[in-house]
């Protein structure tokens, strides 16, 4: 995926983040595409004036979190993911360990602290509400437990349907006009076009997609448009979503709940994913006491779920957080949907990779993990590579071996097959 940033605002010399940040403060800041640039930057700018700041958000794309900029307060996330990749380089990054579903509960019941919240929303409809706009993930519940709510009201923000935030509980606003963060689409290899083809597979008529964002996602979703009544519910959707809907391939008509209708917590993407967004009733913005809802997620049929991981080792075990000493990815939602996806009637939960890193030359299906468990292997259902599907759901520990040493790059075979001996000789 390729980021964006967006324009500075003008200089905002009336903004004095010191009328309602104290020193110590925990401030909570909306993610991705939904990130309050204007007041990220006034932060940046004024923070060495306020003491012991601490700042959480979960991703981020604008690009505005540097090693240099964050150097006046203490930033926290729960993953690596998108420009935050840099600060664990550099480290300038605290990791919390949690799962999507656990940010909003950790924020209601004070785990995570929030003093503060800072969210983008748009302009208000008649009724005097905003929506959250591009992004609908935890925002609401920091909104819930901040002691002051700062909005950033954004005119280029699209008003989506959802929970919406009334204009009586933004305690300071401000008023912007520039473009949201984009994410423009990656480009898609062929390698990306294996892997996605091996995935398409499991997707049928009627089918609910969870996915992420990406090269494999969009290739994908290119492939999906012969099929019929698509419905998805997922943590974040990007510009392929509006293919799909023109191509009359997603429907949601036969969805279980929420029929008619797509559920999302984050629109990651660009200008013509935001136009489709707007004001549109077929689309609903959600909580992730929503979207990642093992109680929600267990009344979809037909659920399937891709993610992506940095490596699986012979057992099934996936690692998506780091590679050695390089911490590049996240827990995210992969547990949450993975457990919804192997659990749905009908359903399947698909973990996608290429085969090999750095050029080829190591395998991704590995003897051992190089990093933590993010999920267990005992959540795991299907794992796909370029070289095709292994599907692990229900096989012994030797069988999973032999199916995942089948989908690993040729070049690794023999090596994996030696590491894999004392599981096929001792069954475990």
């Amino acid at each position: 995926m390729t980021i964006t940033r967006t324009p500075s605002a003008a200089p905002l010399t009336d903004l004095d983040l010191a009328r309602f940040l104290r020193p110590g403060d925990h401030i909570v800041i909306g993610q991705a595409c939904g990130e309050p640039t204007t007041l990220i930057e006034a932060l940046i700018e004024q923070c060495q004036h306020i003491p012991d700041l601490t700042a959480f958000v979960a991703t981020s794309f604008s690009g505005i979190f540097t090693a240099e900029s964050v150097r006046g307060f203490t930033l926290s996330s729960m993953g690596a993911i998108g420009a935050l990749r840099s600060l664990t380089k550099s480290g300038n990054l605290q990791i919390i360990p949690c799962h999507v579903s656990q940010v909003g509960p950790m924020i209601e019941s004070g785990h995570l602290r929030c003093d503060v919240a800072f969210v983008q929303v748009s302009q208000p409809d008649s009724f005097g509400r905003h929506s959250f706009g591009l992004i609908s993930d935890y925002v609401q519940a920091a909104v819930s437990r901040a002691r002051v709510v700062v909005a950033e009201i954004n005119d280029q923000v699209p008003f989506t349907y959802g929970e919406m935030l009334p204009t009586s509980r933004i305690d300071h606003a401000i008023k912007v006009s520039r473009p949201p963060v984009e994410v423009s689409a990656a480009a898609i290899s062929d390698i990306d076009t294996a892997i996605a083809a091996h995935a398409a597979a499991f997707i049928g008529d009627g089918s609910v997609l969870q996915m992420g964002v990406g090269a494999v996602p969009d290739a994908m979703l290119r492939l999906l448009h012969d099929r019929t009544d698509l419905g998805v519910h997922s943590g974040m959707v990007g510009d392929g979503l509006v293919d799909l809907v023109e191509s009359g391939a997603l429907t949601n008509a036969r969805k279980t709940i929420d029929r008619g209708v797509s559920i999302a917590g984050a629109l990651i993407g660009t200008p013509r994913l935001y136009d489709f967004a707007d004001r549109n009733i077929s689309l609903r913005m959600c909580a992730t006491s929503y979207t990642h809802d093992a109680g929600v997620l267990g009344r979809l049929d037909r659920l399937v779920t891709i993610n992506s991981a940095m490596e699986v080792d012979l057992t099934g075990q996936v690692n998506a957080e780091q590679s050695g000493a390089a911490y590049v990815g996240g827990t995210g939602g992969q547990v949450d949907f993975v457990r919804a996806g192997t659990h749905s009637r009908g359903g399947h939960s698909i973990i996608a990779l290429p085969s090999t890193a750095k050029r080829g030359t190591v395998s991704r299906i590995t003897a051992t993990l190089s990093g933590p468990v993010t999920t267990a292997r005992a959540d795991v259902d299907v794992i796909v590579t370029e070289y095709g599907a292994a599907q692990l759901r229900g096989q012994s520990l030797p069988e999973r071996a032999r199916r995942l040493i089948a989908v690993a790059h040729p070049d690794f075979a023999e090596q994996l097959e030696k590491a894999a001996h004392p599981i096929m000789a001792r069954g475990f």
